[in-house]
This record gives C-alpha cells, sequence and structure tokens, in this order.
C-alpha cells in the first residue's frame, strides 16, 4: 500500500495541511440556533482547497462525545485512508486524534464527513476542491453550495431518528412531521417515495432560506458553480429561474457541456455549472424533491429581484430536469471500451422487519462482500426492488454509467430509481476493502452496504 502511494507522488508534490476540530456547541442557521456537532464550529466546515496531485494532510481531533472517523468522499486514495471503522481504520476515539495523509488524484468537486452511525446527518462536512493546474478556467467567479437537510438540535436528533425506526418502522414515525419523523411524501421524478424523514429545515451553505448567504457579483459575469448534496434523506432538484445551467462536471469529471434549467442531486452527488448572471438578482434553489422545502443563496448584482424563493421554486418544479445519470463523459476521462471480467449483481431491498435494508438479501457485514481481483474490469449491476430511490456510492474508485447508448458520465455516486436496474463499470485498480452503499445515511446504517474485496 505505501509503495502503491509512492506512485501516486510525484517530483516536487506539495503538501496542504489542514487541522480539523469535530466538536459540539451552538450554531446559528441563520435565525434558528441549535445544538450540534461540527467541524470547528461552523456549518459547512472549512473548506479544503489544493491542486491535483498534493499531498492532504488532515489532522483530526475529535471532541466529540463518541468515536468518529472522515471519509474523502469521491477520492481514490489509498485504502487506509478512507474512513471507513472496522474496515480501513480503528474509529478515532473521543478525545484522541488521528492523522490523514495521502496523495489527491484527480481534480474535481468532492466532500470529507464521518462514516460513523447518523454523524453524516449532524453538521460534519465540508467541501474538498481539487483544483485542475492546467484548467483554462473560463469563468469569472466560483461559487460551492452545499445543501442539506437539518434536524440535529431540534425535536430529536438523528441517533434517535434511527432508534425509532429501527424500533417502530416506517408506521411508527407517522404523524412526526416537523420533528425528525417520517412524512409520506412522494415524487414523480423519483419514481416512487421522496424519503423516509421530514426536516423541519433545508439549508444551503448552513443557511435556511429567510436569511440565505448572499454572492455578490456584476451581471454579466460568468460563474462556476459547484453543487454538492450533503443531506441525510434528500435529494435536491437546483437551478436559478430564468438562467440556463451548462453542466460541465459531475462528481469531479468532466462531461460533454449540457445545458437545461435545473438538476437533480441524490445524496453524495455533486455537479459543476456555468451560469451567465443575469441583469437582476436572482435567487439559487434547491428544492427539497417532494418535501415541500427549499433553500437559496442570493445572487446578487446589485440590481434588486421581485422573483419570491416560492416563485423561484414554483418555476424551476415546471421545467425540464438534468440528471446526472443522463449525462456522457469526455473522451479523455471515458475508461476503454472493453468486455467486464466479472459481474456482479447488487439487488438493492427494503425495508424489512426492523426497518433493515438489504443487499442481495443481505444486511452489511464487513466480513463479506463481492470478490474482484486487481487488473479486472467489473461491471456492477444495481437493481432496486424498493418503492423509494438510493444513490449508490463506491469508495476508492470513479466507475462509469452504462446507459442504453453506451458509456455515460464518470462517477462515484448514482441514483437509482425504485424499480429501474442502474449498470457501471470500474476498473479494479486501487487494492483494498472498499465499501459500497447507499448513500442514504439511515438505509446505509439500517444495513445497504455492503464491501467490493479485492483478493489476491
Amino acid at each position: 500500500m505505501l509503495e502503491r502511494e509512492r506512485l501516486r507522488q510525484a517530483a516536487g508534490q506539495a503538501t496542504v495541511t489542514a487541522e480539523i476540530a469535530a466538536q459540539t456547541g451552538a450554531v446559528d442557521l441563520g435565525g434558528p440556533t441549535v445544538h450540534s456537532w461540527t467541524y470547528g464550529g461552523n456549518v459547512p466546515g472549512p473548506e479544503i482547497r489544493l491542486r491535483a496531485g498534493d499531498m492532504l494532510r488532515a489532522n483530526l481531533r475529535n471532541d466529540l462525545p463518541q468515536p468518529t472517523t472522515i471519509h474523502w468522499h469521491g477520492i481514490a486514495l489509498r485504502n487506509d485512508m478512507d474512513g471507513v471503522p472496522v474496515l480501513t481504520q480503528a474509529a478515532v476515539a473521543s478525545g484522541a486524534a488521528f492523522r490523514y495523509e495521502f496523495t489527491v488524484p484527480d481534480p474535481g468537486t468532492y466532500i470529507f464527513h464521518p462514516h460513523v452511525g447518523t454523524q453524516l446527518d449532524r453538521g460534519l462536512y465540508g467541501a474538498l476542491i481539487v483544483d485542475d493546474p492546467n484548467e483554462r478556467g473560463d469563468y469569472d467567479q466560483e461559487l460551492v453550495v452545499l445543501f442539506d437537510d437539518w434536524l440535529d438540535g431540534t425535536a430529536r436528533d438523528p441517533d434517535q431518528v434511527l432508534a425509532d425506526l429501527k424500533a417502530n418502522g416506517m408506521s411508527g414515525m407517522q404523524g412526526m412531521e416537523g420533528m425528525g419523523g417520517m412524512h409520506m411524501q412522494r415524487s414523480d421524478l423519483l419514481g416512487g417515495d421522496a424519503g423516509d424523514v421530514s426536516y423541519p429545515y433545508y439549508l444551503a451553505n448552513g443557511r435556511i432560506s429567510a436569511a440565505a448567504q448572499t454572492f455578490l457579483a456584476k451581471a454579466g459575469q460568468r460563474v462556476r458553480l459547484r453543487l454538492i448534496n450533503i443531506a441525510g434523506d434528500t435529494a435536491f432538484r437546483i437551478g436559478v429561474p430564468g438562467v440556463p445551467l451548462t453542466i460541465t462536471h459531475t462528481d469531479g469529471f468532466p462531461v460533454h457541456p449540457t445545458a437545461g434549467p435545473s438538476v437533480l442531486l441524490g445524496m453524495g452527488e455533486r455537479m459543476d455549472a456555468i451560469i451567465t448572471l443575469p441583469d437582476d438578482s436572482r435567487p439559487l434553489v434547491g428544492i427539497a424533491e417532494g418535501k415541500g422545502g427549499a433553500a437559496r443563496v442570493a445572487l446578487n448584482v446589485g440590481r434588486p429581484t421581485a422573483v419570491t424563493v416560492d416563485a423561484a421554486a414554483a418555476d424551476i418544479s415546471a421545467q425540464p430536469v438534468i440528471r446526472a445519470e443522463e449525462l456522457v463523459a469526455t473522451d479523455r476521462v471515458s475508461l476503454p471500451d472493453r468486455a467486464p471480467d466479472v459481474v456482479h449483481d447488487l439487488k438493492l431491498g427494503g425495508p424489512g422487519e426492523g426497518y433493515s435494508w438489504t443487499i442481495n438479501d443481505q444486511p452489511y457485514d464487513p466480513a463479506h462482500g463481492l470478490s474482484v481481483s486487481e487488473g479486472q474490469r467489473v461491471r456492477l449491476r444495481l437493481v432496486n426492488t424498493t418503492s423509494m430511490f438510493h444513490p449508490m456510492h463506491l469508495h476508492g474508485h470513479t466507475f462509469q454509467v452504462r446507459t442504453a447508448s453506451g458509456l455515460g458520465a464518470r462517477k462515484d455516486t448514482v441514483n437509482v430509481l425504485p424499480g429501474r436496474a442502474v449498470e457501471v463499470e470500474f476498473d479494479a485498480d486501487n487494492p483494498g476493502q472498499w465499501l459500497t452503499h447507499c448513500h442514504n445515511v439511515y438505509h446505509g446504517e439500517a444495513g445497504m452496504m455492503t464491501v467490493v474485496s479485492y483478493s489476491s
């Protein structure tokens, strides 16, 4: 493993150091003040930015009442730095520290968050931006936006919600809207259930819509948007009313530019888009798909807007939407066309008794998984037999989505709709034990995870 890490390192490699304090305390969401868990006292945590090929040295200090880790979502890093308890490291005990150190190979928009219990659905997350030193950068400004659903510090916390779901199932959560309970809402865009948990707040960069972040710019400027869904249980439909988005990347990798009025992001997905700012201010809106809420960032060009958040959400909801799995990777990052050496079916099932979610009828067991060998082309066939969407994430690799017309986008997280199947392929070029799971934190913690396991 260390030898492979040395091969990733280039001469003159720079090192970027980040100090990350996982702690508890008060958080101002733009009016509501809650007690939660954060990185450094802020939501989102501090942005980490470096260049492709750099070494990241991140020093984690755990001042939480529970053990924790950091997972570097989307990064093809060394296995022992991946942040999955038991599988790749021992969880960092309360009061202890851990150093993550690895080369970041690929440019793109990424995230860091814990991989212990339901900690992801608190305030423990931040953006990891890896710049491409060779990129031309045909834009004037850049805006990174993390969309989130929020319940921690309100009537109940994520651990209590998961415990209730396991004890009482879905029916036991009825009638708890606005208190972190389950609210039966549906979305045609998502093919069925929109989620298991309702939330009192939806956030963009840690702020509720009524106290949105203001992004100052000038009319006519080109802005690169880095859009991230870090929610626990909510898909977001994102757009700017009357302003087309040109999608340039998904999950960090370039795609053939595709224009449209809005995009759909499942939990864990990211998209980069270019917009040209209009003559008046507009909101960048993230609609909590199927849940009746929204978050926003105010794009302020100086001239006021008459567009309310509700009007913007209605406008965006009435327009077509771009799904990440429909995009096509550029030739430069497409995998070479070859037949798979091994095919694994992953049947997504649930919820069963005790709110159990499964892959191939089995709950998560780190000792059992999907066997692959280094050098193989691996095809995963994700088959959703449930009534809810599942954003499926693979650690340590980027796969290519297969579409009816050929190869699609390079991604690490893909939405699988109810009753549908999605095929993805990756090259087994990063040995280790790698988690693959649903990025709905409640589904994952209730069993919808398995391991891609390299064997000699």
